[in-house]
């Protein structure tokens, strides 16, 4: 009987990938706004594009997850803005 490790790698990289992504999210809105955006949007295109071009399987998935947690950035940073409106987070008083 073989053991096969990929799913608990992409698993466990997933979860540390979403980890990642959100005080990136909470710190982009902090120093930028909301105008950074376009980093996650661009970051999503490229590792989207780059998943199709691996063939190899683990990193191919790992990259669509980087790609998809990229896009989803995009609306957590709108999310985010809104989170510091309400006072949920500190407002960045060096920023217009």
């Amino acid at each position: 009987m073989e053991i096969y490790f990929t799913g608990i790698i992409i698993g466990v990289a997933t979860f540390f990938i979403i980890g990642l992504f959100h005080p990136l999210v909470i710190k982009g809105e902090y120093y930028f706004g909301v105008k950074c955006w376009w980093v996650f949007a661009i970051a999503g295109v490229v590792t989207i594009i780059a998943s199709l071009l691996v063939a190899n399987v683990l990193w191919s998935t790992l990259l669509a997850v980087v790609g998809a947690s990229s896009f989803w950035s995009i609306k957590e940073l709108f999310d985010q803005r809104e989170r510091v409106r309400k006072g949920w987070f500190p407002k960045n008083p060096k920023r217009k």
